[in-house]
């Protein structure tokens, strides 16, 4: 039984690129520990082979740290010109993904997570939506009758703030 060879560094990256967007920051997170367990594998079987037990690579591995983080950043600037790493067209996806689910605070500060901001047009359109989608999570959370109680109300409230909804928002809302 022939052993497959391991996929380059390139072809992992357009196979994770190919499940969905991924911003630069986190792509390169996720290559740099590929390829890093994939060099740790190689050593420990290279130390297998020759009848060692357990490789000493601490000096090995600091080396090639800075090996590896040069070669997927040069691997990240080719994606990113050959348009397979697209930084907006992943902050329009988190949006389609996240905005019927949660606020633009939650949103704003996911994206914040990637280094990466929304737009000024987005910010907007999520602003004006924001009533509607704060209505529509809470009414599929708690159904169309208006809770009398206090504490009920104050769930109700800690929930859809959790979301990212603004406050303002939320008060309203509840008042309704």
């Amino acid at each position: 039984m022939a052993t497959r060879a391991p996929l380059s560094l390139k072809a992992r990256a357009i196979g994770l690129l190919a499940q969905r967007e991924h911003s630069r920051a986190e792509l390169r997170r996720k290559l740099l520990r590929i390829e890093q367990q994939r060099r740790q594998r190689a050593r420990l079987a290279a130390a297998q082979a020759a009848g060692e037990g357990e490789p000493s690579a601490a000096v090995e591995e600091e080396d090639g740290a800075e090996d590896v983080a040069v070669a997927v950043d040069a691997l990240l600037d080719a994606l990113a010109a050959t348009g397979y790493l697209d930084e907006t067209r992943f902050v329009e996806s988190r949006l389609h993904l996240r905005a019927n689910r949660f606020g633009a605070q939650r949103i704003q500060q996911e994206l914040a997570q990637h280094g990466l901001k929304l737009g000024a047009e987005q910010q907007a359109a999520l602003r004006e939506t924001e009533m509607e989608r704060a209505r529509e999570v809470w009414r599929r959370r708690f159904g169309d009758d208006p809770s009398r109680d206090a504490a009920e109300r104050a769930r109700q409230s800690r929930f859809l703030l959790a979301r990212g909804f603004a406050p303002e928002v939320v008060r309203r809302l509840l008042r309704a």
